[in-house]
């Protein structure tokens, strides 16, 4: 009999995996066109950077390797959720959509998606912001969606709003990137990330419910 954190385990494995390849292909199809026209910007509208018939390849199988491990690291969160709330059959889509939410769209409030060539604040701040962003909206978003208590919906009402109350501070100054091309990037990155995030809620809540709540119950 396969032991419960096996199954948990798998369960994330498969999740996080689904999840990260159709990611990888919707950025390739998206947003990797959009990188490359503005690194041609900021390199002064030199030759192109790669090959027409393959642009980026080696690039994407970075991506890849780095979306394999977000995908599997968020599925497991998504997965402690489920068994910390004792739910049976979790509302995957809620989830999913909280998770973005959380880790995209807050942030994305303060922190644009970058395109190369972006002046954008220091790196330290900007990773200390999105941390905290991404936390405050996790945890009010918990708080709201599971507190039986007003105080605590309020309390997690007021987590959602904390972090934009410290603006971070921005250098004077433009990207080399046109403005509509920044824009179209933002809008890209938002979106393929929504698909992401609806999917591995998803395929997680699917994935917990037949390898780690049924047989556990079964048990």
């Amino acid at each position: 009999m396969v032991r419960l954190p096996v199954r948990f385990l798998l369960a994330a494995l498969l999740a996080g995996i689904l999840s990260a390849l159709a990611l990888t292909g919707l950025q390739a199809a998206r947003q990797l066109p959009l990188i490359i026209e503005a690194e041609r910007h900021e390199q002064g509208g030199a030759t192109p950077l790669a090959p027409p018939e393959r642009p980026g390849l080696p690039r994407m199988a970075t991506g890849l390797l780095a979306n394999l491990l977000a995908g599997i690291g968020y599925a497991l969160l998504l997965l402690a959720g489920y068994g910390l709330m004792g739910l049976a059959s979790p509302r995957g889509l809620a989830w999913g959509l909280g998770g973005y939410a959380a880790f995209v769209l807050a942030p994305s409030l303060g922190l644009p998606p970058e395109l190369p060539g972006a002046v954008v604040p220091d790196l330290a701040l900007r990773q200390l912001w999105w941390i905290a962003t991404a936390a405050a909206t996790a945890g009010g978003l918990l708080a709201i969606a599971f507190a039986r208590r007003r105080a605590w919906k309020v309390a997690g009402a007021t987590l959602l709003a904390l972090p934009h109350l410290w603006r971070l501070p921005w250098p004077e100054g433009s990207g080399s990137a046109p403005p509509e091309l920044a824009a179209e990037f933002a809008v890209a990155t938002l979106t393929v990330n929504l698909v992401f995030w609806v999917l591995l809620g998803l395929l997680s809540a699917l994935a917990f419910e037949r390898l780690v709540s049924r047989p556990h119950a079964a048990a």
